[in-house]
């Protein structure tokens, strides 16, 4: 994700749309962090079995959505960066599962 996100920023700047690709940089961060903050909170709920979950783990899961919908409204209000780009850059998750299932489906067929 983090690499799709570098490309796709890059190719803002190349085109010379800088704000856009500000505004991206930044969706794409919340994204990834978002996400990172959803993995260790299941990884640690299986890994917990009964017991307790720390609760900063908790504490991150609970604040996804509205660290995203802050930084969101946020920039809406203020007019800072396009929100546009903002709201390009939350859907690197979505390109991050489809480049990772185009390479699952090449390996399955590679040992079939």
């Amino acid at each position: 994700m983090v690499g799709l996100a570098a490309v796709c920023a890059i190719g803002g700047f190349a085109a010379g749309n800088f704000q856009f690709a500000l505004g991206f940089i930044l969706g794409a961060a919340l994204a990834i962090l978002n996400y990172l903050w959803l993995h260790q909170a299941i990884e640690r709920l299986l890994a917990a079995g009964r017991e307790r979950l720390p609760w900063l783990v908790v504490a991150k899961f609970a604040l996804r959505y509205p660290l995203a919908f802050g930084g969101i409204y946020l920039l809406y209000r203020t007019g800072w960066l396009p929100v546009a780009g903002l709201l390009c850059g939350l859907f690197i998750p979505v390109g991050g599962v489809l480049i990772e299932a185009v390479a699952q489906l090449r390996a399955g067929w590679r040992t079939s």
